[in-house]
């Protein structure tokens, strides 16, 4: 299963884009944001946001997901870009996008962001049958019973 927690990652993230971003550059709690995701980048993914959100600054970011089924987390570091070609901003824009801004795709607010990714830890919950039993009964549970864990880079060097 370790070979295919990655491609798992992307399958439960197109299921459900929904993830929580934060700078690491500051304090701030993370926010809830919706990944446009490309079947084609399996390193990167975009945030439609104002100019005036506290991640318009970019920079060294996490981003935080859990799948729809709670049973793959991930913890994904990388960097947050502003994205100005206007060919990329088109791509993903939809009517779901242009409901979050008053003057459609020309807001002054508008902000796409781009989040590449340098590393991600990943937890995936698929409990084998004697962790299922061990845990209906209390007993101690080894953490190789209960799924799978891995830490992925996703440099290109």
């Amino acid at each position: 299963m370790a070979d295919n927690i990655i491609l798992d990652m992307w399958k439960s993230l197109a299921d459900s884009p929904f993830v929580m971003v934060n700078l690491q550059s500051g304090q701030q709690h993370g926010e809830p944001m919706h990944a446009q995701l490309d079947q084609d980048a399996d390193d990167c993914f975009w945030f439609y946001t104002t100019k005036s959100n506290r991640l318009a600054p970019g920079g060294k970011a996490m981003v935080q997901f859990s799948s729809k089924d709670h049973k793959l987390f991930a913890c994904l570091r990388g960097t947050l870009s502003e994205v100005k070609d206007t060919d990329t901003i088109d791509k993903y824009w939809s009517n779901k996008v242009e409901a979050w801004y008053q003057d459609g795709r020309d807001d002054e607010q508008l902000l796409m962001l781009r989040f590449d990714l340098e590393d991600a830890e990943i937890w995936s919950v698929d409990p084998e049958i004697s962790g299922l039993i061990k845990l209906a009964t209390g007993a101690t549970i080894k953490r190789t019973e209960m799924g799978d864990h891995k830490l992925v880079s996703f440099n290109k060097n």
